[in-house]
């Protein structure tokens, strides 16, 4: 039996955080080349500092002459997410930064392991380990800490863009600590929230004063009481951030990017990387299985597993972990999500629409526990998959 009562945190962080804008300009590139050609091959990395960003990694269009063209538009695709984000800082500003761009063609010998010629499907990216978690603790299927901590940040990003709290900066960072009672989420225990602002005299206690309407009216009813600890900006002041504040590299909010340390992480980080890149698009499969397996009513809780060595198709391995909340067997569920999707690179991408313009949308506030979009955006949160997975038990 798993431990019941005990306090879990999460974290989260806004789209201007340093690393979020980074990957918010890798994601933008991918788009970019997926608009052009969805089997585009994009492995984008990005750097961020003091009036500086650095964009480098491999890209591949069938047409070189076309890739030619749209290397001339990294400049521009920068600039407009820094600007989106909000930032018009003196040292970090969409019209002065310096973009540096440092892509190159894909590497020929990573290409002949991937692509598909003659009788040999088409393999995986790379080799790798990838999860998917799913839980009842909310509507989304999500673990609760996670789920709430990007709402917050969320909700102030919409306030801070539309005019509503314009003494709000983009970057900020939110934590929150959930009791659990009977392993069920019923309150907080504590409340980290550090925003920029815009204003330099403005207090810890101005700022949560701002704050504060929007963290209760997002939170359950009940859930802050006069128990609730309060850390709004902790530190005193917040003026500088973004990444003239702290330097921001692409990949390294994977935890925030998926469930929070509720759940196990493969390792490789998502945005920048096309869908023929298992790091991502597996990921995406393995939550996809996880939520349609609870979405059937066979676990209140599972983890999935997948694995994958580079140039081969199908994956070495299907593991499947349901902590003792399963209504069927973990092996039985292993052998449903197997028959139930094809779970080949191009399977993953084909069953869930993956080679289209749709990830810089996933950037911030996590790509799971999120509403699927009419044009096929998080396809992999649909819970469409249950009756298959029923039939295959």
């Amino acid at each position: 039996m798993s431990r019941q009562n005990y306090t879990f945190t999460s974290e989260s962080v806004s789209e201007g955080h340093p690393d979020k804008v980074c990957d918010r300009i890798s994601d933008a590139v991918l788009d970019a080349f997926l608009n052009e050609e969805p089997e585009a091959r994009v492995a984008c990395e990005t750097f961020a500092t003091t009036n500086r960003v650095v964009i480098g990694g491999e890209v591949g269009l069938s047409d070189q002459d076309k890739l030619h063209d749209y290397m001339g538009r990294i400049d521009e695709i920068a600039r407009d997410c820094i600007k989106d984000i909000g930032y018009e800082q003196d040292k970090f500003h969409h019209e002065t930064v310096e973009v540096t761009n440092l892509l190159h063609e894909q590497s020929a010998h990573i290409a002949q392991g991937v692509d598909a010629s003659g009788d040999k499907d088409e393999g995986a990216g790379d080799q790798g380990i990838m999860f998917g978690y799913a839980t009842t603790e909310t509507s989304a299927l999500m673990p609760a800490p996670i789920q709430y901590s990007h709402a917050i940040l969320r909700r102030l990003a919409e306030v801070r863009k539309n005019g509503t709290e314009p003494a709000l900066g983009p970057d900020a960072k939110s934590q929150l600590s959930v009791v659990y009672r009977d392993g069920k989420p019923v309150g907080v225990s504590s409340i980290v929230l550090s925003t920029q602002h815009l204003d330099a005299a403005l207090s810890s206690d101005d700022i949560r004063a701002i704050v504060e309407p929007y963290i209760r009216e997002t939170l359950p009813e009940g859930w802050l009481t006069a128990e609730t600890e309060w850390h709004v900006n902790p530190t005193g002041k917040f003026v500088i951030g973004g990444p003239d504040g702290d330097a921001g590299l692409t990949g390294r909010k994977i935890i925030v990017d998926t469930y929070g340390g509720a759940a196990p992480h493969g390792g490789g980080a998502f945005s920048g990387k096309d869908p023929t890149k298992v790091d991502r698009s597996a990921a995406y499969a393995a939550r996809y299985l996880a939520k349609n397996v609870v979405a059937a009513g066979m676990a209140e809780r599972c983890t999935i597993q997948l694995s994958y060595a580079i140039g081969v198709s199908k994956p070495l391995s299907i593991y499947a972990e349901t902590y003792g909340t399963g209504q069927v067997s973990d092996a039985e569920i292993e052998k449903a999500v197997g028959q139930a999707m094809d779970l080949t690179p191009r399977g993953i991408r084909e069953h869930l629409q993956m080679n289209k313009p749709i990830y810089q949308r996933t950037a911030a506030y996590g790509h799971f526990g999120r509403k699927p979009d009419a044009d096929g955006g998080f396809s992999w949160e649909r819970t469409d998959l249950v009756d298959a997975l029923k039939a295959a038990v």
